[in-house]
């Protein structure tokens, strides 16, 4: 595993930073926001260190697809696959992306506002 060892989202990954994970495998590992958006906030990350969406080219595809199933097992396991939730990746500064590490928010249990931004 690829990481860096000055990323809070590579010490989750390690176990060497506290989070309340609720997933995870060889490719991702998914925890609970710290300050929650929704009712169900869980954010799913690489195992490996990839800076953002921009960088995933050089992951490769296999990453790419191991997170967003991991975004639909997370979703069945926290039981909103059936009402619906939303997946959002934040890129750059502008979008409010804070940890430079790609990461998605899984966000669900409540009826989402449109339009977002």
């Amino acid at each position: 595993m690829d990481s860096h060892p000055e990323c809070l989202f590579c010490k989750i990954v390690a176990r060497a930073a506290p989070a309340q994970i609720v997933y995870h495998d060889e490719w991702v590992t998914a925890f609970r926001d710290i300050h929650p958006a929704a009712p169900v906030h869980v954010l799913i990350v690489p195992n490996r260190h990839v800076a953002g969406l921009n960088e995933l080219a050089e992951a490769g595809t296999d990453l790419a697809a191991r997170l967003l199933l991991a975004a639909a097992d997370v979703a069945h396991r926290e039981g909103v696959h059936q009402s619906g939730y939303r997946v959002i990746i934040n890129t750059g500064a502008d979008s409010g992306q804070i940890v430079l590490h790609l990461h998605l928010h899984l966000i669900g249990g409540q009826h989402m506002r449109y339009p977002i931004g």
